[in-house]
């Protein structure tokens, strides 16, 4: 069987960034829900500190036409800054995410996909 451990180094996100295009893993944080009381200059919700698969890009045009520059995206095109700049959730760390198990690539299309996967499992599998 691979060993499906692995290490992961974080890094500050404001000391420094990620190479555009590159997918991380990214520490986010923020308050859930974000939306203070209506009429309260408080925050509410609850503080939260996650972590999300997301892609570091030095220029993002959201679909309502706005341009952000070095953000981190999510899969909902969600765009959320290095912590420090204004955004109501921020990036405090990420790290480069690890090669899926038993290779050295991230991604795998087409033809190369069974052989990885019945190599990451040790047997063919039975389906």
């Amino acid at each position: 069987m691979t060993n499906p451990s692995t290490v992961v180094s974080w890094v500050d996100a404001r000391e420094t960034l990620p190479r555009s295009g590159t997918p991380v893993a990214a520490a986010i944080t923020g308050r859930y829900p974000a939306d203070g009381a209506a009429g309260s200059d408080t925050a509410s919700g609850e503080e939260f500190w996650l972590v999300r698969p997301m892609v570091f890009t030095a220029v993002h045009r959201s679909a309502d036409g706005a341009e952000h520059r070095d953000c981190f995206v999510d899969s909902d095109g969600v765009v959320r800054l290095p912590y420090g700049l204004p955004s109501e959730e921020t990036v405090t760390h990420w790290a480069a995410l690890p090669t899926l198990p038993g290779g050295n690539t991230h991604m795998l299309l087409g033809e190369g996909v069974r052989p990885a996967l019945e190599h990451a499992w040790g047997a063919r599998p039975t389906a």
